[in-house]
């Protein structure tokens, strides 16, 4: 029988390791713009909250507690404009990248069953329709797949790797088509409070739904917005047809959040302060670079909001990861996220602010 590490494709960023040596050759030190990972301190408010509830000698519960699930339907219905959201319609889980691999699995998925994700696309949507068994495609357009045997497709806006917004016609329409098929529909929306040039929307909105959570669900992410990645919070949010059997097969297989992470996250989604103060770091690195990479000669497509600039200077992207880890500057390649991003690469602005000035610097001298 072959290994479950038969059906996964080969880990893409240990194709980075030779690029990410030469880089941290440079007598500068590297600028590390590939992975996205924060760099800016937890909030004070976040981090007290986790220390007050650091006696947690009891198993937490895979539903969280009353105050998580109070704290999550406040935060879809204040920052979303989701309406009539009740316990039902919420659901923790273990950082969303966990649930992205295995919700295939989780909802009984397998061969003969299909997964969509869009051409440009993080890795793991892919990756979670291996571990099932399931088919896979990527699309353009998800209105133009074929509806049969497909059972769960996925969106993602904003975007991870290109920053493109779908606009609420473009949401709307693309749900009426999932219920018109019978089709779950899962939206990543783990950037929508990352947006700059462009406002994102949910599929929660009820501007897009039509004020029913049927056959959709929500994925978002405390990791950019609170930069709480190491904590690995996150929640899932809409129809309880569809949360109620995931958290039954989630206390099965025990994949609860840590006590003192839910009263972490109570903090954080209670709290606008500190990530207005993020998204002010944000966007001056993302102006910063910005400016840098056009007049270095790169175009920047999309875009309009996440951490990443899209950038392309028309060639291979293998040739600008080299191109920029000589200036020691390390980002993604784009065919990491699709055979479409070949001639583009990802570039994070997640860097602190010392080590985005030194890639601005390099650029232009270079």
């Amino acid at each position: 029988m072959s290994a479950v590490s038969d059906r996964l494709p080969a880990f893409p960023w240990d194709k980075l390791e030779p690029y990410k040596a030469t880089a941290a050759a440079h007598p500068g030190g590297i600028v590390d713009l590939s992975v996205g990972t924060p760099v800016d301190p937890v909030p004070d408010l976040i981090q007290k909250a986790l220390v007050a509830a650091a006696d947690s000698p009891g198993y937490p519960t895979v539903w969280g507690t009353v105050e998580l699930r109070d704290a999550i339907t406040g935060w879809l219905e204040r920052r979303l404009g989701a309406r009539d959201v009740t316990h039902r319609h919420v659901l923790p889980i273990v950082g969303s990248k966990e649930l992205v691999a295995w919700l295939p699995t989780q909802l009984g998925l397998g061969p003969g069953d299909r997964v969509a994700f869009p051409r440009l696309a993080y890795p793991t949507y892919e990756v979670g329709a291996r571990l099932a068994r399931a088919e896979h495609e990527a699309y353009d357009d998800p209105t133009a797949l074929d509806p049969t045997g497909l059972k769960l497709l996925w969106l993602n806006s904003p975007s991870n790797p290109t920053g493109k917004v779908l606009a609420k016609a473009e949401l709307t329409r693309i749900v009426a088509w999932a219920r018109e098929h019978g089709i779950l529909l899962v939206s990543d929306e783990c950037y929508l409070e990352l947006g700059w040039d462009a406002d994102p929307v949910s599929v929660l909105h009820p501007d897009v739904n039509g004020g029913s959570y049927e056959g959709i669900v929500a994925v978002h992410s405390l990791s950019k917005r609170s930069n709480l990645a190491g904590y690995r919070a996150a929640f899932l949010a809409g129809d309880p047809a569809v949360l109620g059997p995931l958290l039954q097969i989630r206390k099965h297989g025990g994949m609860m959040t840590a006590a003192p992470t839910q009263a972490a996250v109570v903090a954080a989604l209670g709290d606008d302060a500190h990530v207005h103060e993020q998204r002010a770091r944000y966007a001056a690195r993302r102006a910063a670079l910005r400016e840098a990479l056009v007049s270095h000669g790169f175009r920047i497509e999309h875009s309009e909001a996440s951490l990443y600039l899209w950038a392309t200077r028309d060639e291979s992207c293998w040739t600008t990861v080299a191109h920029l880890a000589d200036l020691g500057i390390l980002v993604a390649p784009g065919d990491f996220y699709g055979p479409a991003g070949a001639h583009h690469v990802r570039v994070a602005f997640t860097a602190t602010d010392e080590r985005v000035a030194a890639a601005v610097e390099r650029l232009r001298q270079a």
